[in-house]
């Protein structure tokens, strides 16, 4: 690179700078594929799976834990069917460095929560209801809806459980999608004029 060189002249003296300067090399820090940012479609299958694993955990019975492991296995029940799920879809999902809350991610909680909730009763009517302290409940829904007598299982109190649970987890992960979004680089974002250029806070 040529150095600057120093020019008299009658006036004071200046330094011209050389005529071009070498380019500014930046590495980029190389993102691990597991934390790469994906597709919206994507981050509410990988959420919904990480509640099928939660989901299916809970069907373990009690006897089968040793007990030193018990009290960590129900706190891995809790975590992957209610706070992972929606923190890593929203944390996966790609979106512009400005970008914050947009109606795609108002509409991440309802479309995660829809998808958990029928991924809960596919595994009740195959495995039954689990309890997050107790294991499973009793068997299987799908034969109990064509039994009769004590172990029927009437199609409205299915659905109506069923109801009850996406509502909770509308609520729950709309409400944590939306603060992980806000959370993930400050909770406000605005811009102001500063001299001759513009200053984002």
């Amino acid at each position: 690179m040529a150095e600057p060189t120093v020019e008299r002249a009658d006036g004071p003296m200046r330094v011209t700078a050389p005529a071009n300067p070498a380019p500014v090399v930046r590495r980029e820090r190389k993102q691990s594929r597991v934390w790469r940012r994906t597709t919206m479609r994507r981050a509410v299958t990988e959420g919904a799976l990480i509640f099928v694993a939660g989901r299916l955990l809970a069907m373990v019975p009690i006897a089968a834990w040793p007990p030193a492991l018990y009290p960590l296995a129900q706190v891995a029940v809790l975590f992957l069917g209610w706070i992972v799920p929606p923190w890593w879809a929203a944390m996966r999902v790609v979106s512009t460095r400005r970008e914050k809350m947009s109606r795609r991610f108002w509409w991440l909680g309802p479309r995660l929560a829809l998808v958990c909730a029928a991924a809960d009763a596919v595994i009740s009517l195959a495995l039954g209801d689990a309890s997050l302290l107790t294991g499973p409940t009793g068997t299987p829904d799908l034969p109990r809806l064509f039994a009769t007598g004590r172990d029927a299982l009437p199609l409205t109190d299915f659905l109506a459980t069923e109801a009850r649970l996406f509502v909770i987890l509308l609520v729950f992960y709309t409400l944590f999608v939306v603060c992980t979004r806000l959370a993930n680089g400050g909770f406000m974002r605005f811009t102001m004029p500063a001299g001759d250029g513009r200053v984002t806070l």
